[in-house]
């Protein structure tokens, strides 16, 4: 009997076996869900591209935009300040019901993501500091960058923080004004379970700047060393994310499995 009709059946048979074989012993790698929190001025729009790839790659993302700013600005005034901050990105978790979340928070973000850590640590399942200010409970951000002198007339009043970049007629998406009162309320951090959270911590350092010396002169950086955080480092500016896009969203994705370590053993 002549069996050849049938070799193209038991092949397909085959391969399907292996497949499955194949799918079974290697599962897809496990989706997350990621909240980005911008820095001072900007909005949700400064995270469109890396959260599209985020979205890419499969994760759940969203863009948080802080009331005042963004697409919010109409919201703006002199009475905003890190609280309400806070409230907007711990609100956006609770009413969207997110659980294990990667949190994550660049430049002035991360004075608000350490506040939605000590409010909310049981909805978190890691933290990453992208180029972000990282606060001692009880500091404000002029605190940790030694600011408390007399301030420039000409970049806050009335206030605010002016953007002298920001001409009027710009085309949205753009940064704005931002009050004062952001960067002078401390934030707490004592929440014990938000003090073992994991979290790591990237610095942004541009090609003409040597890492030692950013680990020298960085209070974020030593803060962050301190409490024994993952430290990591990106090649670009403060903003790298507009720049490369595609690697900081693979960045993110890969601090995730970081865990803290004991401070002695923290390195740059």
């Amino acid at each position: 009997m002549n069996f050849r009709p049938f070799r193209p059946i038991a092949l397909l048979a085959g391969l399907l076996w292996l497949l499955a074989t194949v799918a079974h012993a290697a599962p897809a790698a496990q989706k997350q869900t990621f909240v980005l929190v911008h820095g001072a001025t900007a909005g949700g729009w400064e995270w469109k591209r890396t959260g599209q790839f985020l979205a890419d790659d499969g994760h759940t993302v969203y863009r948080a935009t802080l009331t005042g700013l963004g697409e919010r600005m109409h919201l703006n005034g002199p009475d905003i300040d890190l609280q309400t901050h806070i409230d907007d990105v711990v609100n956006l978790i609770l009413f969207e019901d997110l659980h294990d979340v990667v949190l994550t928070g660049h430049s002035y973000g991360g004075m608000v993501v350490t506040g939605v850590m000590d409010r909310i640590p049981e909805r978190i399942r890691h933290v990453v500091f992208l180029d972000a200010a990282v606060p001692q409970d009880g500091q404000a951000l002029w605190d940790l960058f030694g600011s408390r002198g007399p301030l420039p007339a000409d970049r806050f009043k009335d206030g605010f923080m002016q953007v002298p970049w920001v001409k009027p007629g710009d085309a949205p998406p753009h940064s704005v004004k931002q009050s004062i009162r952001c960067f002078e309320q401390p934030v707490s951090y004592r929440n014990p379970a938000a003090l073992a959270l994991p979290v790591t911590y990237v610095a942004f350092v541009p090609k003409d700047q040597k890492i030692e010396e950013r680990a020298k002169t960085d209070r974020s950086w030593q803060n962050a060393q301190a409490r024994g955080w993952t430290m990591r480092t990106f090649p670009g500016g403060h903003v790298a994310q507009q720049e490369d896009p595609r690697g900081v969203a693979s960045l993110i994705e890969a601090a995730v499995e970081d865990r803290n370590r004991a401070p002695r053993d923290a390195m740059p």
